[in-house]
């Protein structure tokens, strides 16, 4: 029997993913209160237009379009509208009146995230946010909680539906960038403008979030080095199956020492980037995320799911909520986020990886030993080489036109290092083009 009492919860916004929040709460709110210990009252959603159309409808009874009235009656807000404003200011009254907050805000937390704990740290609230990397995919939670007493090393995710779903239709169906992107609207997986998601904004946001719970230190957007997908072609999809690869756009966040300085910190950064066949992130299809953890002591752990989707989302927005009830039954203050490491957040130019680099050549004697010595003179060295003869050049004629392809693959090397190097073959006599690069990621 629920002995305490009812817990208000108020709701800002009622889109997809609010209009399902609200609908599941009703439907299964005696099911979800028996988990909690209290019973759990939606006592309104505040809305822009309470006229317009939602999926699952929402009883119009409790639509408004005052918001800051219906945080002060709450005891949990959920906060569902997205951006940046006005939701930080309605978060920081929903802190500031006493009561607790879930959000699958991602962009807010990754520009505002430690003004908002801090808010919820003065006065004992609790921030809960499973919801804003991931959708469905359990992964705040086990880092915040079930990773706290082991050292996360590394982080690769694909935390963007959008562009894997992209990247796996040109690997799969052969089609090429802006066909794949036409689907992708087409069946909703991108918006209209898909500048967010294609261009690495959306990723570096949750891979933001992501570097700051697992190094306990405060990473902010600025310091996240991105790169989005528009220049990956079917060229590059193509030589990459051939060499055992798959491309993905992917987030990665680690702690390293820069070999320059010795200095510890951390990297985050969003690119696309080849991953091996056989690595469990290349088995991830269709508009799904998934997030592959190295621990130290837990070893490797990989959480996959649902990235995105009204329901989908709702599910960890509910969980969250859950947790924020049993708190309040329990009683104690929010537990802070921790951040005691304080980490500095090192450049690009800090992290070592791999290049695969694809030129076109003049295809003549001394060529492969001139592009030998340039890798030597910035110490990268060559682990694998293809040549082949350009497109019209089948035969190797060796005329002072003929070109040939060379596909390098290097060694592991600091992104200093291999960047000076493409920068001494864009300007190379020998080098007619750099065609493409891309790291080499999971190995």
């Amino acid at each position: 029997m629920i002995e305490y009492r009812n817990l208000r919860i108020a709701l800002l916004g009622g889109g997809s993913v609010g209009a399902q929040v609200a609908s599941l709460l009703i439907e299964h709110g005696e099911e979800l209160a028996s988990r909690a210990g209290a019973g759990l009252e939606l006592i309104g959603v505040a809305v822009r237009n309470i006229d317009a159309e939602r999926t699952p409808a929402i009883p119009k009874e409790l639509l408004t379009t005052d918001a800051e009235s219906l945080i002060l009656g709450a005891d949990i807000v959920i906060e569902l509208m997205g951006g940046l404003e006005p939701a930080r200011t309605l978060i920081l009254s929903a802190i500031n009146s006493g009561a607790d907050v879930i959000t699958a805000n991602k962009a807010l937390l990754a520009t505002h995230g430690p003004e908002l704990f801090d808010a919820a740290e003065q006065v004992g609230a609790q921030l809960y946010y499973e919801a804003a990397v991931g959708g469905a995919i359990p992964i705040i939670r086990p880092l915040r909680d079930s990773l706290a007493g082991d050292r996360v090393k590394r982080i690769l995710g694909i935390v963007n539906g959008t562009t894997n779903f992209i990247l796996d239709l040109m690997e799969r169906q052969n089609e090429s960038l802006e066909s794949a992107l036409a689907t992708a609207t087409e069946l909703g997986y991108a918006e209209a403008d898909p500048t967010a998601d294609i261009e690495g904004y959306d990723a570096a946001q949750k891979v933001a979030i992501l570097a700051s719970l697992a190094f306990h230190t405060n990473v902010p957007l600025d310091a996240v080095h991105r790169e989005g997908i528009t220049r990956v072609t079917i060229e590059q999809i193509e030589s990459a199956r051939k060499a055992g690869y798959v491309v993905k756009l992917l987030a990665i966040c680690e702690r390293l020492t820069d070999a320059a300085t010795g200095v510890e910190g951390v990297s985050a950064r969003v690119y696309p980037a080849l991953i091996p066949s056989t690595h469990p992130l290349a088995a991830v299809h269709g508009a799904n995320n998934a997030v592959f953890i190295e621990a130290e002591a837990a070893g490797d752990l990989m959480f996959y799911g649902a990235g995105a989707g009204g329901k989908e989302t709702a599910s960890a927005v509910l969980g969250d909520l859950v947790s924020a009830a049993r708190r309040h039954v329990i009683g104690g203050p929010g537990v802070a986020e921790s951040t005691h490491a304080n980490l500095p957040v090192l450049p690009i130019a800090s992290v070592t990886t791999r290049y695969q680099i694809t030129l076109q050549v003049v295809d003549q004697p001394g060529v492969l030993a001139a592009i030998a010595t340039l890798f030597s003179e910035h110490t990268v060295s060559v682990e694998t080489l293809t040549q082949s003869a350009a497109a019209g050049n089948e035969s190797g004629s060796g005329e002072p036109d003929a070109t040939a392809t060379l596909v390098i693959g290097t060694h592991e090397a600091t992104e200093a290092a291999l960047a000076a190097t493409v920068t001494a073959l864009s300007i190379n006599q020998v080098v007619r083009s750099v065609v493409s690069v891309l790291r080499v990621e999971g190995l």
